[in-house]
C-alpha cells in the first residue's frame, strides 16, 4: 500500500474516531469547570489561620501552667505553695482527659438542644485530620482538631480559677473531684448555651466574645459558693495570712497577660482584623485597669501596691474578655478604667463586710469584673461608641437587657449547680483537711514535700 493510501486510510479512521469521541470530549469539557467549582466550593483551612490558632492554643495553656499556678501560689502562705501548684496542674490535666472523652461532645456535639451538645462526638467520634470547624466568616474553616484543642484549654483553665477561692484548706481529692463534676454539669452546658449556634444564650443574641459568662462569671460564682461552703481558713481574721511572694504573683500575672492574647485574639478563630481588634483591646483595657487600680489605692491607702497592680491587671483582662472583638479601643480603655474601682470595692469593702474567706479574690475580681464586662459589652458594642455595631434591628437597650439576662441565667445555673456539687463532694470525700493538717500546711500534709527549705 502506498504511503498516500495509508495516510488517507488513517485519516478516515481518525475522523471516524473523532466523530465518535466528540460527545465524550464535549461532556468532559463541560464537566471540568463543574468539578472545579465543586472543589472550590469545599472550604479548605488556610495554613495561616491554622498556625495562628495553634499559637493561641499554646498561649492559653501557658495561662494555666505556669501562669495561674504561680499567680495563686504567690498569694498563699509559703506552706501551701505547692498545694496550689498541684491543684492547678492536676485539675487541668483531668479536665483535658474529660474534654476529649465527652466534654467536647457535650458542648459542641451538634445537638439542636438549647442546653447541651449531645453524644454524637463522644471520644472525638468523627473528628479527623481532614474534618473542619466553621469560623465566623462564611466559607472560612479551620481544622477541627485545633478547635477541639483551643476549646479544651478554656475548659481546663476555668475550673482551675475556682481553686483560688478555697485555697489553703481544701482536700486535694475534693478539689479535683469537684472540678471534674463541675465542668460536666456547669461548664459544658454554659459553654454550649453561649457559644454553640443552637445554644439558649446564643439564640437570644447574647454577646460574649471570649468567655465573660462562660469562664469568669461561672468560675467566680463557683468560687464564692466554695469559699462559703468550705468555710474560712483556721485563724482567719487573727493570724497573719499575707501573700508569701508578691514576686511570683507578679510573674504569674504577667504570664496571664501574655497568655490572654491567645485567649482573646484566638476567640476570633481567624488571623484577621477581628483578631487584631481583640489584641489591641487586650493591651489597652489591661493597661487602663492597672493605672486605675494604682490610683484608687493611692487615694484610699496613700500607696500603690504590687498586689494592687497585679489585681488591676487581671481585672482589666477579665472585663475586656467578653468585649475583646466587639468594642472599639476607646471603649476598651473605659472598661479598664471603671472595672478596677468596682473590683477594689468588692475585695476591700464587701468581702470584709460579709466576712467570707475568698483567698485569692476569685469572686471579687473574676465574677464582678466578668459581670461588668458582660454588661458593658452591650453598651460599647454600639457603632456610635466605636464598637462593631449591633445586629440588625437591635438597640442598645435591647442588647443590654439580653446581656443582663445572660448574666442572670449564668449566675443561677452555676450557683445552684455548684452548691449541689459541693455538697455531693462533701458527702463522698469531705471538703476540708483536718485542722492539724491545715496548720502544718497542705504542702507537707497533702503532698509530702515543701516548696522551700531553710
Amino acid at each position: 500500500m502506498s504511503s498516500f493510501k495509508l495516510s488517507t486510510s488513517l485519516g478516515r479512521v481518525g475522523a471516524a474516531a473523532a466523530a465518535l469521541l466528540a460527545p465524550a470530549i464535549a461532556f468532559a469539557q463541560e464537566a471540568a469547570p463543574a468539578a472545579a467549582e465543586a472543589v472550590a466550593a469545599t472550604p479548605v483551612p488556610d495554613k495561616g489561620d491554622t498556625a495562628f490558632m495553634f499559637i493561641c492554643t499554646i498561649l492559653v495553656l501557658f495561662m494555666l501552667v505556669p501562669g495561674l499556678a504561680l499567680f495563686y501560689g504567690g498569694l498563699v502562705r509559703a506552706k501551701n505553695m505547692l498545694s496550689v501548684l498541684m491543684q492547678c496542674t492536676v485539675i487541668g490535666a483531668v479536665v483535658m482527659l474529660i474534654w476529649v472523652t465527652y466534654g467536647y461532645s457535650f458542648a459542641f456535639g451538634g445537638s439542636d438542644s438549647s442546653y447541651w451538645g449531645g453524644t454524637a462526638k463522644l471520644f472525638l467520634s468523627g473528628v479527623t485530620k481532614d474534618s473542619t470547624a466553621a469560623t465566623f466568616s462564611a466559607g472560612v474553616v479551620i481544622p477541627e482538631y485545633i478547635f477541639v484543642m483551643f476549646q479544651m484549654t478554656f475548659a481546663a483553665i476555668t475550673p482551675a480559677l475556682i481553686v483560688g477561692a478555697f485555697a489553703e484548706r481544701i482536700k486535694f481529692s475534693a478539689a479535683v473531684l469537684f472540678c471534674a463534676l463541675w465542668v460536666t454539669f456547669v461548664y459544658f452546658p454554659v459553654a454550649h448555651m453561649v457559644w454553640d449556634a443552637n445554644g439558649l444564650l446564643f439564640k437570644m443574641g447574647a454577646l460574649d466574645f471570649a468567655g465573660g459568662t462562660v469562664v469568669h462569671i461561672n468560675a467566680g460564682i463557683a468560687g464564692l459558693i466554695g469559699a462559703i461552703m468550705v468555710g474560712k481558713r483556721t485563724g482567719f481574721g487573727k493570724d497573719m495570712m499575707a501573700p508569701h511572694s508578691m514576686t511570683l504573683t507578679m510573674v504569674g500575672a504577667s504570664m496571664l497577660w501574655v497568655g490572654w492574647f491567645g485567649f482573646n485574639a484566638g476567640s476570633n478563630l481567624e488571623a484577621s482584623g477581628g483578631a487584631m481588634l481583640a489584641t489591641v483591646n487586650t493591651f489597652i483595657a489591661t493597661a487602663a485597669a492597672i493605672v486605675s487600680w494604682s490610683l484608687v489605692e493611692t487615694f484610699t491607702r496613700g500607696k500603690a501596691s504590687m498586689l494592687g497592680g497585679a489585681s488591676g491587671m487581671v481585672a482589666g483582662l477579665v472585663a475586656v474578655t467578653p468585649a475583646a472583638g466587639i468594642v472599639g479601643p476607646m471603649g476598651a480603655i473605659v472598661l479598664g478604667l471603671i472595672v478596677s474601682p468596682l473590683c477594689y470595692f468588692f475585695v476591700s469593702v464587701v468581702k470584709n463586710k460579709f466576712g467570707y474567706d475568698d483567698t485569692a479574690d476569685v469572686f471579687g475580681v473574676h465574677c464582678v469584673g466578668g459581670i461588668f464586662g458582660a454588661l458593658a459589652t452591650g453598651i460599647f458594642a454600639s457603632a456610635s461608641l466605636g464598637g462593631i455595631g449591633y445586629a440588625e434591628g437591635v438597640t442598645m437597650s435591647g442588647q443590654l437587657v439580653t446581656q443582663a439576662s445572660a448574666v442572670i441565667i449564668t449566675i443561677l445555673w452555676c450557683g445552684i449547680g455548684s452548691a449541689i456539687l459541693y455538697k455531693i463532694v462533701d458527702v463522698i470525700v469531705g471538703l476540708r483537711v483536718p485542722v492539724e493538717a491545715e496548720r502544718e500546711g497542705l504542702d507537707l500534709s497533702s503532698h509530702g514535700e515543701a516548696a522551700y527549705h531553710s
